[in-house]
């Protein structure tokens, strides 16, 4: 056991170790609230800032150098209320730095203070209101963002007191994680009301999301995997081993444990070191260069010509042999080299789900692999620690059988279609029409029909065993099989439309854009006759830079409802200029799942194209278009990327992450035709149709309030 718990924690510090690291642009920022009671009326509210990172500040209300637009100092303003009203200046307290910054002056800033407003405060209640505060270091600053604070003040001395209430300060806003401190409760006749403070980090709802589904959807992929015949038929193997050789029932469970654990801990290092080795930013590269995407496409078809029967892929006999000879009961390290020596047996089974599994994290920065290594290994080994703890249920495990290969063979048939996305991604990426909409589409209803008639068992393969039969002798389909045959007809048939045009909103971040459809029903024929350029024909300004280039990425919105997109910052700002419009910033990316999310299940709205159409200018920036390089002289060395800015779209990542503190895609920021924001933030990935029009709404109005 001491073993064990050494083991455990070594491997658990290499993990935060790893994981730990910041991703570029995260705001260190910690804010508490709280509220101070001077003395009657007289309260201060007191916003204590933590910055985590020695690298970034916050800075100070007054500078012996005026601060400009770009440099914001916090500012704390308190709801109108007839209970409490601000009685005094802001000013703050704490260790300043001063700073003298050539061409500017002397600047100071905070890494960690107390921002104080007087209040004075008539009854009992929440103060409520919201503060706004810039995160900058010494070459960038990110987003200013603006969040509610709440303090409940309930003091005996005051009207309308709470009985048994808390004193609280919170920190709300749908773009922040929150999280409880030790909550402390006030006496009877305070001097000072203390708060309950909360602290306000950076991790956003949708970044949570995002991992949380990560890591169900891996699980849902090791569960997947104990079904193949690699991994089912060693359960009640292993489990018998460990039951019939362990001298009580109870070292039977804690071995069994113990082997369960080996197996997670295998694949969440395997996560750990593949998040050391190539870190986030790499990782999510790694996914969307073409040539890595032609890789992926080779394995998947691999994969898939394998689960079909074509032939076994196994790792070297030797391997096996060399932990096979470590394994053993009398010890966690003999246990461990059991696990180990599954994982390398089963490989050819679970090899084809582990390895998409890889590059799906990729979307989950750089503790994605980590968490989906951890997803499907418990997954993996939920099974091997359950019938262990309840060994009765051997008995009623289905037998292996025909109903494995089926699995293997529907695997294989849905790597195939998954390797069509990575080939259309490469495709996309180097321009080369190869992998158009309407031949993409073509390819997977093909293989969605033979996949559904494989499962109705129409379709034989080489190494399938005779169909069951029933009392009469007669062949006959299971009713899994028959469900997940008509799953596969319906899905067929719901493609067919796209063949000819039809947006097909649920698929659209898997399918190529609608700019590679080169027959369009809605469109009247060709699918160019609601081009960019033509779209715009009746505009002041059309839209002419990269217009030819990006043409084929045009999203559905585009091609069928004549939205005009613009491909250049600059040019963007022109068009603005003379169509008196505010700027929404796209920065996209051609092979962004989510940004095609978007453009399917928001832009395409009516009421949301209407808007985009007539109120705004669009410029689509994406950040990931490496086929034309920028002219010589514009070429430059981004300090925040690190890296040469050499292409369009490392002009488009710099532009992003320099001016707006941000490095993710979709995100929208909207700017006036000076380049002026008109949101305090940017707006992330969100497909809630209302929250995007009510947040087109506020720019819309900001923007015509400014140019009043």
């Amino acid at each position: 056991m001491t073993r064990l718990l050494r083991f455990i924690t070594v491997f658990i510090l290499l993990a935060n170790t790893t994981i730990s690291h910041a991703q570029m642009l995260k705001d260190p920022t910690v804010w508490t609230v709280s509220a101070k009671k001077k003395s009657g009326h007289q309260y201060e509210l007191i916003f204590h800032l933590e910055v985590t990172d020695k690298d970034w500040h916050v800075y100070a209300f007054n500078t012996s150098t005026p601060l400009d637009e770009s440099l914001l100092p916090p500012s704390f303003t308190p709801a109108k209320s007839t209970r409490y009203r601000v009685s005094g200046k802001p000013f703050e307290r704490g260790k300043r730095i001063d700073e003298e910054v050539d061409g500017i002056g002397t600047l100071h800033y905070y890494q960690k203070a107390d921002y104080i407003v007087p209040i004075t405060v008539d009854t009992n209640g929440e103060v409520k209101g919201k503060f706004k505060y810039q995160t900058c270091n010494h070459e960038t600053c990110l987003s200013p963002k603006t969040l509610p604070f709440s303090v409940t003040i309930n003091d005996p001395e005051l009207p309308n007191a709470i009985a048994g209430a808390e004193t609280a300060a919170t920190t709300d806003s749908s773009r922040t994680a929150v999280s409880d401190s030790p909550k402390t409760t006030q006496s009877a006749t305070p001097s000072e009301v203390a708060s309950v403070d909360k602290k306000v980090e950076t991790a956003t709802p949708a970044e949570e999301k995002s991992l949380l589904w990560l890591f169900f959807a891996a699980l849902g992929g090791g569960l997947l995997a104990v079904l193949t015949p690699c991994v089912y038929s060693m359960i009640p193997i292993t489990v018998s081993f460990f039951t019939k050789r362990s001298k009580s029932r109870a070292e039977g469970i804690r071995n069994a444990i113990y082997y369960s654990l080996s197996i997670i801990i295998i694949f969440t290092l395997l996560g750990v070191i593949i998040s050391a080795t190539f870190g986030a930013n790499a990782l999510n590269n790694l996914s969307t260069n073409w040539i890595a995407n032609l890789f992926f496409f080779a394995i998947f078809v691999i994969f898939g010509i394998s689960f079909l029967g074509a032939f076994e892929i196994t790792l070297p006999s030797s391997w096996t042999s060399k932990t096979d000879s470590k394994a053993g009961m009398s010890s966690f390290g003999g246990i461990f080299f059991m696990a180990l020596t599954l994982v390398i047996v089963s490989f050819s089974c679970t090899g084809p789900i582990v390895g998409p599994l890889l590059v799906l994290t990729s979307k989950g920065g750089l503790v994605g692999p980590a968490i989906g290594m951890f997803g499907f290994s418990v997954g993996l080994a939920l099974p091997f620690a359950l019938f262990a703890i309840f060994p009765g249920m051997l008995n009623k495990m289905a037998t292996g059988g025909g109903w494995m290969n089926q699995v293997k063979v529907t695997l294989g048939f849905i790597e195939l279609m998954l390797a069509m996305k990575f080939l259309s991604n490469a495709d996309l990426a180097q321009g080369w029409r190869l992998l158009d909409r309407e031949i993409f589409i073509a390819i997977w209803i093909v293989l969605s029909i033979m996949l559904g008639v494989y499962l109705l068992g129409k379709l034989k393969l080489s190494h399938d065993d005779a169909p069951p039969k029933n009392l009469y002798g007669q062949e006959y389909v299971g009713l899994v099989r028959l469900f997940l045959a008509m799953t596969m007809f319906s899905f067929a048939v719901y493609l067919v439309p796209g063949m000819w045009g039809a947006p097909l909103n649920g698929m659209s971040q898997f399918i190529p854009p609608m700019g590679t459809q080169d027959f369009v029903l809605s469109a009247g024929g060709s699918g160019n006759n609601h081009s960019v350029g033509e779209s715009a024909a009746n505009s002041e300004v059309a839209p002419k830079k990269y217009v030819e280039e990006m043409r084929i990425y045009e999203p559905p919105v585009v091609k069928n409802l004549g939205l005009v997109t613009y491909f250049e910052y600059e040019e963007a700002l022109e068009a603005a200029k003379k169509l008196k419009k505010p700027i929404m910033l796209d920065f996209t990316g051609i092979n962004c799942v989510n940004c095609r999310k978007m453009e399917a299940q928001v832009w395409s709205k009516p009421e949301v194209a209407k808007i985009l159409k007539e109120d705004f200018i669009v410029a689509s920036l994406y950040c990931d278009y490496d086929k034309t390089e920028l002219p010589k002289d514009k070429q430059y060395y981004s300090k925040i990327l690190g890296s040469d800015v050499v292409t369009v779209g490392d002009r488009n990542e710099d532009l992003q992450a320099s001016q707006f503190g941000a490095n993710s895609q979709p995100f929208y920021f909207y700017i006036d035709e000076n380049g002026n924001k008109l949101a305090d933030e940017g707006y992330g990935y969100d497909p809630n149709v209302q929250k995007f029009i009510n947040h087109l709404e506020k720019v819309k109005e900001k923007y015509k309030n400014n140019t009043k």
